[in-house]
């Protein structure tokens, strides 16, 4: 198969554009203040099912042949490919089963429900997801449609971006999260090929580096079952596809602790009056974590999804409240 460009991002916002929202960009000018810089927010918790992940199944099950289509299609997911995945299956037609963990946010769950989706749950720490899929596939005769290690889904990713640098081509910089690495590759595609260079950072919990790590040793590696408030990002090891893509384009990969994640989730509520769940607030923790370290100039940065159950969010919130912060990059702008 071709390696994916920039032009596969522009074919799939000319597929889906109908499909989708074209999500704000969110400013601060406290935030601008404070950092020396402007920062724009990517607002994809504004999406269809409440994250980026739609963009990416529409556009996959939109390249599916009828037949197959029609036949099913199986995916899994840690909630929010799963309820992206049930509404691209909705609109064309298509049934569709989805793999999640058995402790998914009950909030994911009760959105694949209500669209239809039919649920099979595995062991988060023991299960293999990906073997189960494909039973299903097989057993069934079902399409496969990645959470992230897929073309299609891949370039569906990178329109968010895309849409970005539509509206603001003078950004120095865009700062993603990093889980099976679909939306930071089609990111990374998306700022590829313009004439000023845009760097495409990573971001990941220290807790589930899998790809930090990779990178520094030039290959994928595995990593133990991640424990990170994250949810939607607590892969074991980089998809082929996203990490050869990564490996290329990214400029770096930051990693932030956990207490780090939860106090973005506080500051995005406190400054931007928007909801991200723990996975879509990573990226904004990577801007408190290393915002020294970005090239000058505007930055965006993507909040990726704000599916998060109530009471998690208000006990992280109150979690923040309650805690003196020690990161030198970020107490200023929380207090």
């Amino acid at each position: 198969m071709a390696l994916l460009t920039s032009h596969d991002v522009l074919a799939a916002a000319d597929r889906i554009h109908h499909l989708v929202v074209r999500t704000p960009l969110l400013t601060s000018a406290l935030v601008d203040e404070r950092l020396g810089r402007e920062v724009v927010v990517k607002a994809e918790n504004m999406q269809l099912t409440g994250s980026f992940k739609v963009r990416g199944a529409f556009n996959a099950v939109a390249m599916l042949a009828p037949g197959p289509r029609g036949a099913g299609i199986v995916g899994a997911s840690s909630g929010n490919h799963a309820q992206a995945l049930a509404l691209a299956g909705r609109h064309f037609g298509a049934p569709v089963t989805v793999v999640i963990p058995a402790d998914a946010p009950e909030t994911k769950v009760q959105g694949i429900k209500a669209l239809g989706a039919r649920i099979v749950t595995y062991d988060r720490t023991t299960g293999r997801r990906d073997e189960i899929v494909h039973d299903l596939s097989q057993r069934y005769g079902l399409s496969v449609v990645p959470s992230a290690d897929s073309h299609p889904v891949i370039a569906g990713a990178g329109t968010a971006a895309w849409e970005m640098l539509r509206e603001r081509p003078d950004l120095a910089a865009i700062l993603v999260a990093v889980g099976g690495g679909g939306l930071a590759a089609g990111t990374a595609l998306a700022a590829a090929d313009r004439e000023t260079t845009i760097r495409v950072y990573g971001v990941e919990p220290e807790a589930a580096a899998d790809t930090h790590r990779s990178l520094l040793v030039g290959h994928r590696v595995e990593i133990p079952v991640p424990s990170t408030i994250a949810d939607g990002l607590g892969h074991r090891t980089p998809g082929a596809l996203t990490f050869e893509i990564n490996r290329r384009l990214l400029a770096g990969v930051v990693t932030v602790p956990e207490e780090l994640i939860a106090d973005a989730m506080a500051f995005l509520w406190r400054h931007y009056r928007t909801t991200a769940e723990p996975s879509g607030a990573v990226a904004f923790a990577g801007l408190l974590h290393a915002a020294h370290r970005l090239p000058p100039g505007p930055i965006g940065v993507i909040l990726s999804g704000g599916n998060v159950d109530w009471p998690r969010y208000q006990t992280l919130l109150d979690t923040t409240a309650n805690r003196e912060d020690h990161h030198p990059h970020a107490a200023a702008l929380l207090r």
